[in-house]
Order: C-alpha cells, then structure tokens, then sequence
C-alpha cells in the first residue's frame, strides 16, 4: 500500500500524480487538489479549474481577482 503525502492515509488504491519531474502519492482527489492546484492571490480560494496567470507569474481564479490586483489585461475565457 502506499501512504498520501497529504493526510498520511495508508489506502491500497493510492494513485500518483507526476508532475514537474516529481512523484506525488495520494488517496483522493481532494488531497491532490489541496497539494497541487495553486491559490488565488487575491481571494485565497484552489484553483481547480480554468483561472488565469499574469504576466509576472501570479495566478488568479479569475478576471475579477486579477483586476482587483491591478492586472487590467487579464480576462476570463469561456
């Protein structure tokens, strides 16, 4: 069995992530998105779906968020 990195449930159905040339184990999906899905730096929520990124590498949930922090460029895409 292999142990999550997030929660440290020991769970026969463990599943890895690879990613940036790393090897990441959990036993959810809840516990992958908690590792791997970037924070909005405006509202703090996980981004799980789309979001957008400026320029300078900052990710947001969405156009709103990005404007609040100043990048007027950034628009969301449906």
């Amino acid at each position: 069995m292999s142990v999550c990195e997030v929660c440290g449930n020991d769970y026969e159905m463990a599943f890895e992530v690879h990613a940036a040339g790393a090897v990441h184990v959990f036993d959810s999906l809840e516990c992958a998105a908690q590792r791997m899905a970037p924070i909005c730096e405006n509202c703090e929520c996980r981004i799980l779906g789309h979001g957008v990124q400026s320029a300078d590498g900052r990710f947001f949930c969405c156009a709103h968020c990005a404007r609040v922090q100043g990048h007027v460029e950034l628009v969301d895409h449906a």
